[in-house]
């Protein structure tokens, strides 16, 4: 610092622009040394009470950061330190400070105002310094809560003098203000009126009823009549600010406005803030001030009319509404009465409470509808109820709620039908069909028994429960009961992904051998004609289908009347624009039943497209589902929209996870499912032509060399049954394309996919190297998960390393060789274990599946095995079944294989085409 005259001290400024809007200064001393920031800030803020005088101002060791309307009031007249002057310290630090002088008069007057325009980009000025001051007036208002939409209505007033911004509006020592009063007694209407405060008195001043239609300047007391020019100023402001419809004061006359509940709400909800940052005190009831929007409690008694003793879906409603708040009690007449009124301010005894208008409206023309339309169960269950009667219920002795309790009470026939629907409890058991060759698990004939109840009461119904607790059994007892009890003609169509057909076939051949099933798929299928005239004839019970099928053949099947339509995976209709979701939807059946293993609370497009299949329109278009509830619950994660959703489909959906206690008391330890999985036409044409090259070469060889061979040829064939790639060596082409030329692949790439997003983890175990290579390269290029491959040629150091990552969950799926991983190994984070293709003896795969389910294990483990059907696996998992029964140590060994006779031989390695038509 240098001084140029006594007591007055001179700052070199270095002055640039930091961001846009901010401004970084530096203070040089006449050897170009800096000066610490914190040590002349307080200088620079002198008089600058906004800013505590420099106390927050930010600085750091040598600059000091300014905003744009800091720095113009600081360097203005009004607050500059008197003994200070800036010199700047280089040529862009005099430009800018060449630009702030040429702005500081208009900015300290507001005559800038006079030339603003908004546009499109926002604030803009015709004067020459226009960005300096867009920024600095943007910065101003954003602090004092107002924003640009707020500018055009406040033009007006910032032409006319009120700026700049002030936190107290005075005509010399007097202060100017609003005050709003509640009805007085046996009035409706408020009362807006200007008022005037003398220094150090409580009481506010207004003209005397004669002087009230008197000019300002003859309505004033004397000792006040020198200010009459700035109170009529500021009166002029605050008539220029006030928005009321109706309502245009003089800016002469003291404000003495009447106002409705309705100009209230206006005056609270668009003129309030904006007049409070301005610098204008409102004076408001002090219960106004802590009032919180409230609601009435309401209660609603319903009732069926019906004589029966027990609720149906079809019974008409009876209500009885009653409303009360704080403890005081409105009839039915008397709330309809209030909302005719309009009212959103009333007195409740000596209290006054604001009602929302919307809300009001809301419950009338819900109780006209309940009360005209004669409701019925189903209407209840179905009707678009406003939110806010669909909040969480709680204690109604809770004094401290300020939500709206609503009550809705019925009577017990019919509480007892809503429990039911809503909790799945209570419902009358049913006996499963002698046909039924399985043991209903507790929740397994739960689930059977919801299933029934659906039909019975024309609801759709979403069994979502997880992979693994048996929806097929459960789906399979219900088609039973429809034929052995309802004695249903119409057939049952099931439609299921082509990757798990093979499977529907063995379990409906196992657990329901009675019924009666056609499978339509594959290019011999009936058509047309053909198709109707097969179903007349042959009345089959269930028709087993493709989504792939059903869109090709759904301009034939829509003509069949179904005695149920279920989709099996129904996530896969989740894009409701594609033909085989078009095509679904032109199936006709008596019921809809959705199957899916996949959390579809958190999958908000496919739970829209389940639904439409179970109840078209119940959850609206798909546009308006997404307003409703996909944005806000996916980009704001609001909890409110997922209560009201959930609480919309809990009547339809029925959900079980492993993780529930009360279920795993009901589960084993482990269970064991067998994934059978049809062979591709690729597959299948090698499959053939390999078995009559290799038969040929059989009878020239001599009994050991036949036995080698034999081993050889068995492993040779499995390898095809995983993946035509393998058994051709072929390099891997895209993942997508791969997938498509083995069934079991995508099986097995699907299903981990889905353990993953479960949050769980699972093992796959392979017998051939080059299958697990394969299974990482689909898993890498499709879901971008890096799957680790454990075989026998890895380091036992780096295979430790694997197992500890494992088991601490930093990565999902871990694939094994199954002699490398089959022993030795603690991998309990596991609860599913995948065999990708079958070991002849079953030691060694219960060993591989030990690694997971073993000591330590906390969780239900789930053992899938994977079974191409009509090949070689299948036809060794029956003799592993019947000679595993006779004796254990029989097939401890690969060898009982080469000890087969000619003619079991033969039928070892012939193909079933039968099961692949």
């Amino acid at each position: 610092m240098i001084e140029t005259a006594p007591f007055v001290k001179t700052l070199r400024l270095k002055i640039e622009q930091f961001r846009p809007g901010y401004y970084s200064l530096i203070a040089l001393n006449e050897d170009g040394l800096i000066h610490a920031a914190e040590n002349w800030a307080q200088l620079l803020y002198y008089r600058y009470e906004p800013n505590f005088y420099g106390l927050a101002a930010k600085t750091d060791e040598r600059d000091l950061i300014v905003p744009a309307a800091d720095l113009l009031d600081v360097l203005s007249p009004r607050y500059r330190h008197p003994l200070l002057r800036f010199q700047p310290a280089d040529a862009l630090s005099a430009e800018i400070l060449g630009q702030i002088e040429e702005v500081l008069s208009a900015w300290q007057t507001g005559d800038f105002w006079h030339d603003a325009h908004l546009t499109e980009d926002g604030l803009t000025f015709n004067n020459h310094q226009s960005n300096l001051l867009e920024q600095a007036a943007s910065q101003r208002l954003s602090k004092a809560g107002l924003t640009l939409d707020d500018v055009p209505a406040l033009l007006p007033y910032f032409q006319n003098g009120g700026w700049p911004l002030q936190t107290e509006r005075l005509a010399g020592n007097v202060q100017v203000a609003l005050r709003l009063s509640e009805p007085l007694e046996d009035e409706e209407d408020w009362l807006l009126e200007t008022v005037l405060l003398a220094p150090g008195s409580m009481k506010h001043w207004t003209p005397a009823i004669r002087k009230r239609t008197l000019p300002i300047e003859m309505a004033v007391p004397e000792k006040w009549a020198d200010l009459a020019p700035d109170i009529e100023q500021l009166q002029h402001q605050i008539t220029a600010l006030l928005t009321l419809e109706n309502h245009a004061p003089s800016p002469n006359y003291f404000l003495h406005l009447r106002l409705a509940d309705a100009d209230v709400r206006h005056f609270l909800q668009h003129d309030l803030a904006k007049l409070q940052a301005l610098g204008f005190e409102i004076i408001l009831p002090a219960w106004l001030k802590e009032l919180k929007q409230s609601k009435m409690k309401v209660r609603v008694s319903a009732g069926n009319t019906s004589a029966r003793k027990t609720a149906g879906l079809d019974d008409i409603l009876t209500f009885r509404w009653q409303f009360s708040m704080n403890g005081e009690e409105l009839s039915a007449e008397q709330f309809r009465k209030l909302v005719e009124e309009k009212r959103e301010f009333v007195r409740i005894g000596t209290e006054w409470f604001r009602i929302d208008a919307n809300w009001l409206n809301e419950m009338r023309e819900l109780m006209n509808q309940a009360e005209e339309e004669n409701w019925t169960v189903r209407d209840l269950l179905f009707q678009e109820l406003p939110e806010t009667l669909m909040e969480p219920l709680e204690d109604p002795d809770d004094a401290e709620r300020d939500d709206p309790l609503f009550a809705f009470e019925m009577q017990k026939s019919l509480q007892s039908y809503i429990e039911q629907l809503q909790h799945k409890q209570g419902l009358p058991y049913i006996a499963p069909s002698p046909n039924l060759h399985a043991e209903l698990r507790p929740y397994q004939q739960q689930g059977y028994e919801w299933l029934v109840f659906m039909r019975e009461q024309k609801f759709g119904a979403c069994l979502a429960d997880d992979m693994g607790l048996g929806k097929t059994v459960q789906l399979i007892s219900y088609i039973l009961y429809m034929v052995d009890t309802l004695k249903t003609e119409e057939p049952t169509i099931v439609i299921c992904p082509t990757s798990v057909l093979g499977n529907w076939q063995k379990e409906l051949a196992r657990f329901a051998p009675t019924l009666t099933v056609h499978t339509h798929y594959g290019a011999n299928r009936l058509k047309d004609e053909e198709f109707a005239q097969f179903i007349n004839k042959e009345r089959p019970h269930i028709i087993l289908s493709t989504y792939g099928t059903i869109s090709q053949d759904a301009e034939f099947l829509q003509y069949t009347d179904w005695s149920a339509v279920v989709l099996d995976e129904a996530q896969n209709i989740k894009n409701m624009q594609t033909l085989q979701s078009r095509s679904i939807r032109k199936l006709k059946g008596a019921h809809h039943i959705a199957l899916t293993g996949t959390p579809v609370e958190n999958r908000l497009s496919e739970l829209w497209a389940i639904f439409d299949f179970m109840h078209k329109g119940y959850l609206g278009s798909f546009g308006k589902f997404q307003e409703q509830f996909i944005l806000p619950i996916e980009k704001d994660d609001s909890e409110k929209h997922k209560h009201v959703l959930r609480m919309k489909i809990k009547p339809f959906l029925l959900r079980r996870t492993k993780r529930d206690p009360d279920l795993m008391l009901n589960l084993p330890d482990k269970q064991e499912t067998q994934e059978f999985c049809p062979l591709t036409a690729e597959q299948a044409a090698l499959y053939e032509g390999f078995i009559e090259d290799t038969l040929a070469q059989l009878e020239k060889l001599t009994g050991f060399e036949k036995k080698g061979r034999i081993l050889k040829m068995l492993s040779k064939l499995k390898q095809l049954c995983n993946h035509p790639a393998l058994y051709l060596k072929e390099p891997f082409e895209e993942a997508r394309i791969e997938l498509e030329r083995s069934v079991k692949v995508k099986r097995i790439v699907q299903l981990a996919a889905e353990i993953v997003e479960n949050g769980e983890q699972c093992l796959i175990f392979t017998q051939y190297i080059g299958m697990g290579q394969l299974l990482q390269h689909c898993f890498s290029e499709l879901y971008d998960i890096d799957v680790p491959f454990l075989t026998g040629s890895m380091p036992k150091q780096q295979r430790d390393r694997l197992v500890e990552s494992f088991q601490s969950g930093e990565f999902p799926i871990f694939l094994l060789s199954l002699k490398a991983g089959g022993t030795g190994l603690n991998l309990t984070a596991a609860n599913h274990v995948l065999h990708a293709d079958r070991w002849w003896n079953p030691a060694v795969e219960n060993q591989a599946t030990d690694r997971a389910y073993r000591i330590g294990q906390t969780q239900f483990v789930q053992v899938h095995k994977f079974i191409t059907i009509g090949t070689i696996e299948e036809k060794i998992d029956k003799m592993i079944a019947v000679k595993s029964a006779l004796s254990e140590e029989l097939i401890q060994s690969s060898q009982w294989l080469t000890e087969l006779d000619d003619a079991e031989l033969m039928d070892l390695m012939t193909l079933d085409t039968a099961v692949l038509k």
